[in-house]
């Protein structure tokens, strides 16, 4: 996975508009959208373009190597979002 998104996230859906390959979820048409605290990067679909980073309003997405110390826990809650 080239990128991760954190608590920041506001679910605002814009990433998920930048994204050209659809691999941010959940989105609001999703039955696991509401219960959802954040969006999520799919490792297995990102094609690491960045597109979604400047689309964030709220600083929530970071690539694996820009994560800061106290947000890395995301990396792994990321990949688990799409886990099974």
């Amino acid at each position: 996975m080239a990128f991760a998104i954190t608590d920041n996230c506001i679910k605002d859906e814009l990433c998920i508009q930048a994204c050209p390959v659809d691999c941010i979820h959940p989105r609001n048409d999703e039955s696991a959208f509401e219960a959802a605290t954040q969006m999520y990067v799919n490792p297995a679909e990102c094609i690491d373009c960045g597109a979604c980073i400047p689309a964030c309003t709220s600083d929530a997405i970071f690539a694996l190597d820009d994560v800061p110390a106290e947000k890395r826990q995301f990396i792994a809650v990321n990949e688990a979002f799409f886990a099974g």
